[in-house]
C-alpha cells in the first residue's frame, strides 16, 4: 500500500491524501521495499459516476490504491471533508514523472490504446526516459481469447511496472481479477495516458491546467464524444456529493439522539 496517508472518502471511495512528491517518493520506495504488488488507480468525477452503478468496478477499486484525478474530485473533498486534496495526482502527470524520478533502470510494459497511439508512446517513453526499459505488449483492441497470452507476455518480461490504457471501467476490472505479482511490482490503470504521451491528443494549454479546466478544453476539443461526460457528468457528480453529505450528517445526527 502507498504511505499512510488521511484517506478521503468520495462516495464511498476510500482516496489517498498525499502530496505529489511524497506519492512519487512513496511508489519509488515501494518497488524496492519488498511489496510484491501494487495496483494503482485514479479516480475523477466521470468515473465516480460510473463506479455508483458498478459495484464490481467499485470493488476493483477498493482492493487499489486510488488516486484524485481532476478539480471534480478536490469539490467533493472539499465539500465532504472540509479541505481539498493536497495535490491533484492525475496520470497524465503523474506516472512520466514518477519515470524521471526513478533514476534505477526500470522494466515497463504498456498494454491498451489503438495500435499507432501505442507505437508512439512507447517511442516517447524512450526517449524521456532512455535509461528504463520500455516495450508495448498489445494495443487494447483484443479479443478474450488473447488474454491468456498477452498476460504470459507481461509475466515473461518480468516488468517492474506495468501500465494498462484501456479506459475505465474495463481496465480496472481487468487488472483486478486478472493481474498478479508476476504481472508487475506496481501496475497502473491510465486511461488516456498513451494518447497524451503520443502527442496524438494534445494536453490543454498550461493556462487551463493551471486553473483546473482542463476538462473545458478537452470539451470544446470533442463536444460530441465528451458532451455526455462533462455537461451531464460533472452535475450528476455534485449532486450526489452533496446527497451523500447530507446522509451521512443524518446518519450522524440520527446516532447521536
Amino acid at each position: 500500500m502507498l504511505i499512510a496517508s488521511p484517506d478521503r472518502d468520495i462516495l464511498g471511495i476510500s482516496v489517498k491524501s498525499l502530496d505529489f512528491g511524497t506519492t512519487i517518493a512513496d511508489l519509488s520506495f515501494g518497488i524496492d521495499s519488498g511489496i510484491p504488488h501494487r495496483k494503482v488507480n485514479f479516480l475523477n468525477a466521470n468515473n465516480a459516476n460510473i463506479a455508483h452503478n458498478d459495484e464490481d468496478y467499485r470493488n476493483a477499486l477498493a482492493r487499489s490504491d486510488v488516486l484524485p484525478d481532476g478539480i471534480g474530485v478536490d469539490i467533493a473533498a472539499k465539500v465532504l471533508a472540509g479541505s481539498k486534496f493536497p495535490a491533484n495526482l492525475n496520470g497524465t502527470d503523474l506516472v512520466p514523472a514518477f519515470f524521471v524520478f526513478v533514476a534505477r533502470p526500470l522494466k515497463v510494459a504498456l498494454v491498451g490504446a489503438k495500435p499507432d497511439v501505442l507505437q508512439k508512446a512507447l517511442e516517447n517513453f524512450r526517449a524521456l526516459t532512455p535509461w528504463h526499459e520500455f516495450i508495448a505488449v498489445s494495443d487494447g483492441y483484443f479479443d478474450a481469447c488473447d488474454q491468456p497470452r498477452i498476460l504470459a507476455d507481461i509475466a515473461a518480461f518480468k516488468p517492474d511496472v506495468t501500465l494498462v490504457a484501456m479506459g475505465s471501467p474495463t481496465q480496472e476490472k481487468w487488472i483486478d481479477a486478472q493481474f498478479g505479482a508476476e504481472h508487475g511490482k506496481i501496475v497502473f490503470g491510465v486511461g488516456a495516458l498513451f494518447d497524451f504521451v503520443s502527442g496524438m491528443v494534445p494536453r490543454a494549454p498550461r493556462f487551463f491546467r493551471e486553473l483546473r479546466l482542463e476538462w473545458v478544453y478537452r470539451l470544446a476539443r470533442e463536444p460530441g464524444r465528451l458532451w455526455r461526460r462533462y455537461i451531464v457528468g460533472n452535475p450528476l457528480f455534485l449532486y450526489r456529493v452533496l446527497c451523500y453529505k447530507f446522509s451521512d450528517n443524518l446518519m450522524r445526527t440520527h446516532t447521536a439522539g
